[in-house]
């Protein structure tokens, strides 16, 4: 029933709360089913009332834009940084492409641990972009080395792989191992990270052994597109044109 009359803005305003049973369901769910089932319906029958989310469903919402937004710029540096290192449009995206590999592992690793995907795991995931890059770093010079002592895109991407197949392993074995203490840790304190965790170990570890595969095979699909072929050549006459200017005072 009514108690008081409350309005914001001036408008009559009727808030609805209550408690959630975890046991049975989430606040994630239920709204989720209040928007698909019941909203639809109320809104056709009440079109002049304006619906909010608050509380959780709104702090949510706000962190998720943040994740969003931060990992969007981070994408952004990311790609400016290896733009210049590699002197190429197209072999940053390759690079990058690693990133979304690492999702692979994120819900595996959930369902393994048997925990909900959860705002943590979100901020988890966002953060693997910063460590998955390193290895898919590392493969790329590989395959430009490669490239550089005349070999093919097949035979430069088969090189690299297995020249860089062990130290690439061990580096994200590493760090999954460091991560273990926390991922099987049982305290309550700890129970909110360990979502975090579990996208951070499972992703790196399904991350790594992907990009293994899947930056070569990238390389070489654009390379059949003449992208990559392209650029190198471009590097390849600029090396040429210093080495001349460097050669022409030793023969005068």
């Amino acid at each position: 029933g009514y108690a008081r009359i409350h309005r914001i803005d001036g408008r009559r305003t009727v808030t609805i709360q209550g408690d959630v049973d975890t046991l049975i369901t989430n606040s994630k769910e239920i709204i989720t089913e209040t928007k698909n089932r019941f909203l639809p319906e109320f809104q056709q029958r009440f079109p002049d009332v304006t619906i909010s989310f608050e509380g959780q469903e709104k702090e949510t919402a706000k962190t998720g834009a943040s994740i969003r937004d931060g990992a969007i710029i981070g994408m952004i540096g990311i790609y400016i940084l290896l733009g210049f290192l590699f002197r190429s449009y197209i072999e940053p995206f390759i690079v990058i492409a690693a990133v979304p590999l690492t999702l692979v592992g994120v819900v595996w690793g959930h369902l393994a641990m048997g925990i909900n995907l959860a705002m943590p795991s979100m901020m988890g995931f966002a953060s693997l972009a910063g460590v998955i890059v390193n290895n898919s770093i590392l493969l790329m010079e590989f395959i430009r080395i490669g490239r550089r002592d005349g070999l093919s895109a097949a035979d430069a991407a088969r090189f690299a792989s297995r020249r860089r197949f062990r130290s690439i392993l061990l580096t994200s074995a590493t760090t999954i191992m460091g991560l273990l203490p926390l991922l099987l840790e049982k305290s309550l304190q700890a129970q909110i990270l360990i979502p975090l965790v579990t996208s951070l170990a499972f992703g790196l570890f399904a991350g790594t052994v992907l990009v293994l595969f899947a930056v070569p095979a990238l390389y070489t699909i654009f390379d059949d597109f003449g992208l990559t072929r392209e650029a190198q050549e471009e590097n390849g006459e600029d090396e040429s044109a210093e080495a001349s200017i460097e050669q022409v005072p030793t023969a005068g």
